[in-house]
C-alpha cells in the first residue's frame, strides 16, 4: 500500500486528482458540482492511498460504480465511494439505503451519509478474504473457522432480513477480514429486497469449493462434503434457523 496523500477539498481541483471525483470524464462543471456536495456533506479533505492504481493515484477500490478512497468527514475519517460519471446508476441514495438495512442487522461499515455522488461510511481496516487467506493466521484450522462463524452469522442475519448481497459467490472484494479476525460484508451495489437470498450459501460455497479453498485447505478443515451440501439444500429450500445450524453442526462449528 502506498503512503498516504491528503489533499484538502478546497485545493482538488488544482490537482492531479481532480479527474477522480469526475472518472473517467475530465469536467470542470460537474467536478465543482461534486466538491460543493462533499462540502456539504462535511468532508474537508480527501486521502489517496491503497494498492489499486487510477492514473497514477493509489485508491483503496475500483468498480463498476464507484471508485473508492478514504476522507475526513467532520473530523473522523471515512471509507468514501465516489460515483463514477459511466455508473449505471443515476445516485448513491439506493445503496446507501442498502446498507443501512443490512447495518440495522449489524452487518456491512456503518453507513454515516449517501448523496447523489458519494457514499460514506465506516473505514474498516481488513485485508480482503483472500488476501487474509494467504496470511499465516490463516493456516491455522481453528483462525479459518473462527472467521467463517463470524461471516456466517453476518450472513445469516441478511438473510433473515430478506437482503441478498449478491455477489458473496465470488468474495474476494466484497468480504474484508481484520488482523483480529473480524469480518466485514461491504460493497451492497449489487444488493437486492427482490431476489431469493442465499448468502449464506453463496459465502460457504466460496469457502469449500472457491478461489480460497485450496489455500485454506477446505477438505482438510471441513471433511463432511457430502453432509455439508445436504444441508445447504435444505438451507435453499427453507433458510430457517434449524437448518442454519444443521450447516454450522456439518461443518464442525455448532456448539
Amino acid at each position: 500500500m502506498l503512503d498516504n496523500q491528503e489533499i484538502p477539498l478546497a485545493k482538488i481541483p488544482e490537482t492531479r486528482y481532480a479527474r477522480l471525483l469526475t472518472y473517467p470524464i475530465n469536467d470542470p462543471s460537474k467536478l465543482k458540482d461534486r466538491v460543493r456536495e462533499l462540502s456539504s456533506a462535511g468532508v474537508t479533505s480527501l486521502r489517496f492511498t491503497g494498492s489499486t492504481i487510477i492514473g497514477g493515484v493509489p485508491v483503496l477500490g475500483k468498480g463498476c460504480v464507484g471508485i473508492v478512497t478514504l476522507a475526513d468527514l467532520d473530523g473522523i475519517t471515512v471509507a468514501l465511494k465516489i460515483r463514477r460519471d459511466d455508473a449505471d446508476r443515476p445516485s448513491m441514495t439506493n445503496e446507501g439505503k442498502l446498507l443501512r438495512l443490512a447495518n440495522s442487522v449489524n452487518v456491512g461499515p456503518r453507513l454515516i451519509t449517501a448523496t447523489k455522488n458519494f457514499l460514506a461510511m465506516e473505514a474498516f481496516n481488513g485485508l480482503p478474504l483472500f488476501k487474509w487467506a494467504e496470511t499465516k493466521t490463516a493456516s491455522h484450522r481453528k483462525d479459518v473457522k473462527e472467521v467463517l462463524e463470524k461471516l456466517l452469522y453476518s450472513c445469516f442475519r441478511l438473510d433473515a432480513i430478506g437482503l441478498d448481497h449478491g455477489e458473496l459467490s465470488h468474495a474476494p472484494k466484497n468480504v474484508l477480514v481484520s488482523r483480529s479476525g473480524e469480518g466485514c460484508i461491504v460493497d451492497f451495489e449489487s444488493a437486492s429486497t427482490t431476489r431469493r437470498v442465499a448468502n449464506v450459501t453463496s459465502l460457504l460455497q466460496y469457502f469449500l469449493f472457491g478461489s480460497i479453498s485450496r489455500t485454506i485447505q477446505a477438505p482438510r478443515i471441513f471433511p463432511r462434503k457430502r453432509q455439508t451440501l445436504k444441508t445447504l439444500t435444505q438451507y435453499k429450500q427453507e433458510p430457517s434457523v434449524e437448518n442454519f445450524n444443521r450447516i454450522l453442526e456439518a461443518i464442525g462449528l455448532a456448539g
